[in-house]
């Protein structure tokens, strides 16, 4: 079962039909989000959703839904899938129109889809011995924090990790490490965890947040500053966060190695709490 909301009405279909003149499809005109279900629960849906409204309006995407009526709809169609672990996938696009570069009337309404999708965890070994990533160029555009269905610069990147064994593409900007393919980044060093702050150039994920919050909960220091391809390869652990894989720890960039380290096992040990 698909959600698809169509001229301002919500409708459950078995079948999906996508119009060659969506937006979405001509122009990857449109925004998206994944959310995470374990044994049945949702992760954080009204940041997800809360996330997806701010995406719209920065390309002026009508989003006139009320977010507690979507999420509603969404345990609906969670429910109606009998999803019980894997990703809600939905996005909005700017709707149905002629191909044109610039926007369609205003009397276009925006298209909304939302189905399930049963997706395997990484493995416990992934999770205990880390996994390999190496690192690539930022081609994306300026505009990371928007988590729009323009993903193509990630794809290269992603599929460039893969081709050499890797699981993440690690990416950087004028040397300065941004976040992973799909993916936060945060390394450990002396004690203190860093990341990228979360400006225009890294999507503010929400278990990237998630992690912030345990750390001040737990008393772990944390930088949000840029730091250097250097920086990383010297420091001391090394993890990425995302939906559904929660933390990962890398254990080799670049043919540099690494320890998975003690904050690695706390944090892991904190989110997996939050996720039963």
């Amino acid at each position: 079962m698909n959600y698809i909301i169509e001229d301002g009405n919500i409708t459950l279909r078995e079948k999906l039909s996508i119009n060659h003149e969506d937006r979405a499809y001509q122009f990857g005109d449109g925004v998206y989000e994944v959310i995470g279900v374990y044994e049945g629960k949702p992760f954080k849906i009204k940041e997800h959703l809360t996330r997806l409204q701010y995406s719209c309006n920065e390309i002026d995407i009508s989003f006139t839904e009320s977010i507690s009526d979507l999420e509603d709809k969404l345990l609906e169609l969670k429910e109606k899938n009998k999803l019980q672990n894997g990703h809600i996938y939905l996005q909005v696009s700017r709707g149905i129109s002629n191909r044109n570069h610039s926007f369609p009337p205003k009397e276009v309404l925006p298209k909304f889809i939302a189905y399930t999708l049963e997706v395997p965890r990484p493995t416990s070994e992934m999770y205990q011995k880390g996994v390999k990533a190496l690192i690539t160029e930022d081609i994306r555009w300026l505009r990371c924090d928007i988590k729009s269905l323009n993903l193509l610069p990630n794809v290269l990147a992603k599929e460039k990790a893969v081709k050499t064994g890797s699981y993440e593409a690690i990416l950087q900007r004028d040397g300065i490490v941004t976040e992973g393919s799909s993916t936060n980044l945060f390394v450990v060093s002396n004690e203190i965890v860093f990341t990228h702050p979360a400006t225009n150039k890294i999507l503010n994920g929400i278990t990237r947040r998630t992690i912030l919050e345990i750390c001040q909960d737990k008393n772990i220091s944390v930088k949000q500053e840029e730091f250097d391809v250097n920086f990383l390869l010297n420091a001391d652990e090394v993890f990425i966060t995302g939906t559904y894989i929660d933390i990962l720890p890398l254990r080799e960039i670049n043919k540099q190695k690494y320890e998975v380290g003690p904050i690695y096992n706390l944090l892991k040990k904190e989110i997996d709490f939050l996720t039963m």
